[in-house]
């Protein structure tokens, strides 16, 4: 199955909390696997279940909420800081979600995000309040996102964005490329400068 990431069309799921660090994203006691598959069971574990109990859900925690679902997380400001752990974007890329929203990232986690083909879209603050009231308040609406033009919205609420993109990152989120498939890709490139400068 392609990883490309394009266009994300999807419902959001609003968490508007600020400062939220790898560890309350994925707790270090679940750091001892060392394949990326399971770790969504335990996206925000400590904030979704009654004494660590996963047949005890916290019925006020946005997860847990069946109002809200979809494949992008909208979050408060400065997301994924703390502990530079990988397992946090692929806690949340296991989880389902393709994209988060917030208007600032810690960059170890943007990177790793962005190598997990997790799309960190960051929009100002004014931009992200707007969109956490509305979705919150319209649990169906629709966010739209797009990689390849680099622009966020919310259509229905007239809410519209840009926000930045590593060139190099953006190549490889449009074709499904990890750094070895990119490099592979321009295999004949390398061949023919090496070529050229022998």
């Amino acid at each position: 199955m392609s990883k490309a990431i394009t266009h994300i069309q999807s419902t959001a799921v609003p968490l508007p909390i600020e400062n939220i660090d790898t560890d309350q994203i994925i707790p270090a006691r679940f750091l001892k696997a060392t394949t990326r598959e399971g770790f969504g069971q335990n996206l925000f574990r400590d904030w979704r279940y009654q004494n660590d109990d996963l047949a005890n859900p916290k019925a006020d925690f946005v997860l847990n909420d069946q109002k809200f679902g979809g494949s992008i997380l909208i979050a408060g400001k400065n997301f994924g800081c703390g502990s530079s752990r990988e397992h946090a974007a692929w806690a949340l890329k296991d989880h389902g979600f393709d994209v988060v929203v917030s208007s600032f990232f810690a960059d170890i986690f943007r990177n790793n995000a962005l190598n997990n083909f997790l799309v960190p879209v960051q929009v100002t603050e004014a931009f992200l309040h707007q969109l956490l009231a509305y979705v919150l308040q319209h649990p169906r609406a629709t966010v739209h996102v797009s990689v390849q033009d680099q622009h966020i919205s919310l259509p229905e609420a007239h809410l519209f964005e840009n926000f930045e993109l590593n060139a190099y990152k953006k190549t490889c989120l449009l074709n499904g490329f990890d750094d070895i498939e990119y490099l592979l890709s321009i295999g004949d490139d390398i061949k023919h400068y090496e070529l050229q400068h022998r």
